[in-house]
């Protein structure tokens, strides 16, 4: 190795470097539609183990997972034309030359379309030929078939992953309420450790409601017919955001911080979703407030 040589003139009279720029500190704009960093939007399909990234969505749907490269528009059907903008991915092309693909019209796992052009199709062709590598050196394994038909016996934890009801929609927790975390990014540029429940905050409370928002509760009369949620459409408005955001009630207050992981709440389904329905309260509840809807 060899020492560098610094002139005295590269230094100021204090000492420090005078051609040195200094660092910038990217910050989040206080009017941007997505916190979400761009290393938190990469990721692998689960199906094909080809890579992915993450997109949010207008109008409070879950994230899509888009193509990470650009197409020719000109090859792709109009119904299958995405383009990001701000941040935000949005289902139509923007009226430029290129535009993004979802990843599902793409995946090699899953069937082609009929109205697939043939610069898609040698797309697929080349993704089925990494997924083929990426399971042949062990660095990717395909997911296992779910059961269509339902448990004859229900093993899992009686709140591995509840129902809860927020801005009168229900989402499936990615895990028991206790341990939510908080997907903000701290000072120290990690990942928030404390959790989306706050025992000081407002807390939800334990309900039975309908399975089905058709049916009248007066007319319930057995008990597979109801649903166990936790329910916080009672609290005000923000602290509904704060969860749907999925943020602790440090970082709920802190426009700056951007998102280091995608929230993981999926919109309930009671058909795919069925082997996490509880029909009764739990015995041990995280609020002492209970009630039937």
């Amino acid at each position: 190795m060899h020492a560098t040589n610094i002139s005295a003139s590269d230094r100021a009279w204090d000492g420090s470097y005078k051609h040195r720029r200094p660092q910038r500190f990217l910050r989040v704009a206080p009017d941007s539609p997505t916190r979400l960093l761009r290393t938190a939007q990469q990721s692998r399909c689960s199906d094909c183990g080809n890579h992915i990234e993450w997109y949010d969505r207008t109008a409070g749907h879950n994230p899509v997972p888009l193509h990470p490269h650009e197409l020719p528009a000109a090859d792709v059907p109009p119904h299958q034309r995405w383009h990001v903008d701000t941040g935000i991915a949005h289902p139509s092309g923007d009226g430029s030359p290129w535009c993004r693909v979802r990843h599902r019209a793409l995946c090699p796992a899953t069937p082609a379309e009929p109205t697939s052009s043939s610069t898609m199709d040698a797309l697929r062709r080349s993704l089925a030929l990494t997924s083929r590598r990426l399971q042949d050196t062990g660095h990717f394994t395909p997911r296992p078939p779910s059961c269509a038909d339902p448990p004859t016996q229900d093993t899992a934890a009686p709140e591995a992953r509840p129902v809860v009801q927020l801005l009168c929609l229900r989402y499936l927790a990615p895990g028991p309420l206790a341990h939510i975390p908080c997907v903000a990014q701290t000072r120290a540029r990690n990942r928030c450790p404390h959790p989306v429940l706050d025992p000081d905050a407002l807390p939800g409370i334990w309900v039975l409601a309908p399975l089905h928002h058709d049916h009248e509760p007066g007319h319930l009369p057995f008990a597979e017919l109801w649903l166990a949620l936790y329910d916080l459409t009672h609290l005000p408005y923000s602290e509904q955001l704060r969860w749907r955001a999925q943020r602790c009630t440090a970082h709920a207050t802190a426009p700056d911080a951007a998102d280091i992981a995608r929230t993981t709440w999926e919109p309930f389904n009671p058909r795919t979703h069925h082997q996490h329905i509880r029909h009764h309260l739990p015995a041990s509840p995280h609020s002492a407030r209970q009630g039937r809807r």
